[in-house]
């Protein structure tokens, strides 16, 4: 006699096939925004006017700023100034010296209760800033979309230096785990399944934001998401 799946095995099916479906879709979404950014004619400056919390973007690894467009765009319509620090590229260099642009970015500007919104690296980078190279207070909290506070099991297996950084017993990443300080100055929003990053991206201390969508950058696009910035932001 031949028994039928449980409810159980039913269920981790359909949660498996509808994980592929947010992988897929989530690439999409990588692969539209890197056609964006190549052939976008917009300059980030264009974003840098309003009146209320000057916000600062920090993408994750290997992505323009043109990822986070969704963000940005609603932000900068709600009277935030935006400002996107160019030099970082595409963010392939290690957290600390990133870190250290960011921080030279916001000094020169003479920027005030900033407000980073970051996606993924680009959150580590935004903690490092914070409890490392802010002694002013400039910056005043975080939102961090998928970022690997806890590093990803997946990171060892990667080619290169700066994907391998995000490996869970890295040293770099287990000191900024450690430190705890400000974690209750940052919002840290993240989906039900992150392909990149299956520790998930929960934070001590942090208030965490799970949004019912799947996926680890198609997430920046979805109306929760723009929701709970602007609400941190304000």
């Amino acid at each position: 006699m031949t028994r039928k799946p449980g409810r159980s095995t039913r269920g981790r099916l359909g949660e498996g096939l509808r994980n592929a479906g947010s992988w897929l879709l989530d690439y999409r979404y990588a692969v539209l925004a890197q056609a964006r950014g190549a052939l976008a004619r917009t300059h980030p400056d264009e974003f840098a006017s309003g009146d209320r919390a000057p916000v600062l973007i920090i993408p994750g690894i290997y992505e323009s700023w043109h990822f986070m467009r969704p963000l940005i765009d609603a932000l900068h319509e709600h009277g935030h100034p935006v400002h996107v620090v160019t030099p970082l590229h595409t963010n392939r260099r290690p957290v600390v010296p990133s870190a250290e642009i960011v921080a030279d970015y916001v000094r020169q500007r003479d920027l005030h209760g900033v407000v980073i919104v970051a996606h993924s690296k680009g959150g580590l980078i935004g903690k490092y800033l914070m409890t490392q190279l802010d002694p002013d207070n400039r910056v005043e909290r975080m939102v961090a979309v998928s970022t690997p506070f806890s590093g990803s099991r997946y990171a060892r297996y990667m080619p290169t230096p700066s994907l391998r950084d995000f490996a869970a017993k890295h040293p770099d990443l287990l000191a900024l785990s450690a430190d705890e300080r400000l974690n209750g100055r940052v919002v840290s929003i993240f989906g039900r399944f992150d392909p990149h990053i299956p520790e998930g991206s929960i934070l001590p201390g942090a208030e965490n934001v799970r949004i019912d969508t799947g996926g680890h950058f198609r997430i920046l696009s979805h109306p929760d998401t723009i929701r709970q910035v602007l609400a941190a932001a304000g």
